[in-house]
């Protein structure tokens, strides 16, 4: 593809060589000179001075750096629109494949791929375009909005709901149990029911092996837009907010909230039924037992504001040294104490 050809599909300002072929797109230090590549951060600057690249998705471009250039306001969404022009992955042909298990109460769209061995139950109600790998599993009474996109071994219970343009990787269980027991006068432990749903509303996508469980009474709800990582657990009666991006190994406690725009990196853990607020940070290996205020940028478990927590990094393997300096000095003012205390 002409660069001149994929700056106008992309919107973009070319500086350089509008004729040049593009083969495709590549990550800085493995571009060729046929490939585009990408510069979204200033401190990698140095390192795409050394690039192969034949072409650059850059907001203003490298003096020393003798390439042509996309000029964009966002090379980052630019660089991922790019790539959809060299690479789109294979959708199966619409039909239904002879294996699968259609409930003859279900309703399924137009055009839609359902794969080997699938299963749709009863009174399901899944909209247009719907690509249903092999082995997914559709409990009776979902309903599906258009563009559902399942991979194999995905599973949705029974009354679940779910919006337009979601996405399901290899391994999700949306709507699984609740992890709810009640104690016994014998000390057993007394399952209760989880009568509730799990919801994902419209643009969601949810990555390999993540469970969304479904409520005890009333409803889990993923939000609009919220994209939620690998190896996440999302407990019973929790709101994930819109545009939310939880990252992998994370867990949410029943009843926690979260509202918009919040970012959960690796390994967080949520104590449960509190809120975190709009626009918050919460860095990785983090725990939080509490309500977090909109805005905030929090680290540390248990977790608190983040500046604070990288200033005392450094202090705590000093703690030790610290504790015995601190003994020493009580030990010294109580001697010198006494000796000044008159018989």
């Amino acid at each position: 593809m002409k660069l001149g050809d994929i700056a106008q599909r992309l919107n973009c300002t070319l500086q350089g060589d509008e004729t040049l072929d593009i083969t495709g797109v590549a990550g800085m230090e493995h571009a060729k000179p046929s490939e585009l590549t990408f510069l979204s951060n200033p401190k990698y600057a140095p390192k795409a001075k050394k690039t192969q690249a034949g072409a650059m998705l850059v907001q203003e471009p490298i003096p020393a750096l003798n390439i042509s250039f996309l000029l964009s306001k966002n090379p980052y969404h630019d660089f991922a629109r790019a790539l959809e022009l060299f690479y789109q992955p294979p959708r199966p042909a619409p039909g239904i494949h002879p294996t699968a298990v259609i409930a003859s109460t279900a309703t399924v769209g137009d055009n839609a791929s359902i794969g080997a061995y699938a299963v749709i139950g009863d009174h399901c109600n899944i909209g247009h375009n719907a690509v249903i790998h092999p082995h997914v599993v559709i409990y009776p009474h979902v309903t599906i909005g258009d563009d559902f996109l399942a991979h194999a071994n995905s599973v949705v219970r029974e009354y679940c709901r779910i919006g337009h343009r979601v996405i399901l990787q290899n391994g999700v269980i949306i709507g699984g149990d609740g992890y709810g027991f009640a104690k016994t006068r014998e000390g057993t432990h007394y399952k209760i029911p989880q009568s509730g749903i799990t919801i994902l509303e419209d643009d969601v996508e949810i990555q390999t092996l993540t469970s969304i469980d479904r409520a005890s009474i009333g409803e889990t709800r993923v939000k609009r837009g919220a994209k939620i990582d690998s190896l996440v657990q999302v407990g019973h009666g929790c709101v994930v907010g819109e545009d939310n991006i939880i990252c992998s190994q994370t867990g949410l406690a029943g009843s926690t909230i979260l509202e918009k725009n919040v970012l959960l990196a690796g390994q967080v853990g949520i104590s449960g039924h509190l809120t975190i607020h709009d626009n918050v940070v919460v860095y990785a290996q983090s725990g939080v037992g509490h309500d977090v205020p909109a805005g905030s940028v929090i680290s540390g478990s248990p977790a608190y504001e983040a500046k604070t927590w990288l200033r005392t990094l450094p202090i705590m393997p000093r703690l030790p040294e610290l504790l015995k300096t601190i003994r020493d000095l009580e030990r010294r003012v109580n001697e010198l104490e006494k000796q000044d205390t008159p018989e």
